[in-house]
């Protein structure tokens, strides 16, 4: 066997833009031959698709999955709308969110499972998909929830196919009372998070790099007031934010009348038990990518018509 060197390696990364053990692996299968083993990652997808990692993924598709008391959320990133609505892409993101029920509820975790049908991680999955697509492709994130008792309800705005779309939500709703109306109220709250984008259930959650940007803004509004009155004005400002951004606090959207929190405590009359809402997740599409700033399309038809 040849003796494969770390400088071996790294020139290999920095003319393919392949995964270090990928390349590790791929002179130890040419015993050492640099472009032989260059032709081997292109064999194998594998130099294709790093070289497209670079590339902004910020379309794609939320998948959620639910199973009653347990359901899962994944976002997989594409380059465009357009291969969103690709059959594969579509089986993979589905599969994706079904393979996270099942995992930990980590990224990693689930990148290291293995695929259903054949010996490839979710990972290597993806990289074939790129491959063979042609686009950058990305898992980008991952979560789960839970109850022991009670529903997960789950809501899909901008919905393309089943359990797939723009934004997911997932709600979570601790009650021994009646499943089926737990899963209406779930699916309603949920519509009211896709809607809202509240940052955290309560105002516990709200993290403290948060509060005290929102407590220095107020202070810079009111610059020049007496420390008392200042810690006055900054309380006050702080509970109406949260009333602005906890679930708990907001208006139901569907009934401004009432607060989520006093349709959940009436909901137990009607559930048959009380009902606690224990947590939520929202994926929105892309949020907090960078996207790279373009041409608009008026602007590429006329540049291919010079």
């Amino acid at each position: 066997m040849a003796n494969i060197t770390a400088a071996m390696v790294k020139e290999l990364r920095e003319k393919t833009g392949a995964g270090m053990m990928d390349c590790k692996g791929a002179l130890n299968e040419t015993q050492g031959d640099l472009e032989a083993a260059v032709d081997w990652l292109r064999t194998k997808g594998l130099a294709k698709a790093a070289k497209k990692a670079g590339r902004v993924a910020a379309e794609g598709l939320v998948a959620v999955e639910s199973a009653g008391r347990h359901a899962a959320i994944v976002e997989v990133n594409s380059e465009t709308d357009f291969v969103a609505r690709n059959d594969a892409f579509q089986a993979f993101a589905r599969e994706a969110a079904k393979m996270a029920l099942d995992s930990d509820g980590t990224l990693d975790s689930l990148q290291a499972a293995h695929f259903p049908g054949g010996s490839e991680t979710v990972s290597e999955k993806l990289q074939n998909l790129i491959a063979t697509i042609g686009e950058n492709m990305n898992l980008r994130r991952v979560a789960k929830l839970d109850v022991s008792k009670g529903v997960i309800a789950s809501y899909v705005h901008g919905q393309i196919s089943e359990g797939l779309g723009k934004i997911g939500v997932l709600v979570a709703l601790e009650s021994e009372g009646d499943v089926e109306y737990l899963s209406t109220l779930g699916r309603q709250i949920a519509m009211h998070v896709a809607a809202t984008n509240p940052v955290a259930l309560d105002a516990s959650g709200v993290d403290a790099a948060t509060l005290e940007r929102e407590s220095n803004i107020l202070r810079e509004k009111n610059a020049g007031k007496p420390d008392h009155v200042m810690a006055k004005i900054v309380e006050s400002g702080l509970k109406s934010y949260y009333k602005e951004v906890t679930l708990l606090e907001q208006p139901f959207v569907h009934d401004g009348s009432k607060t989520i929190s006093q349709v959940i405590k009436e909901a137990a009359g009607k559930a048959g038990a009380p009902v606690a809402l224990t947590g939520f997740v929202r994926y929105a599409l892309g949020d907090g990518i960078e996207k790279e700033e373009g041409p608009d399309f008026a602007s590429e038809v006329a540049a291919m018509s010079r």
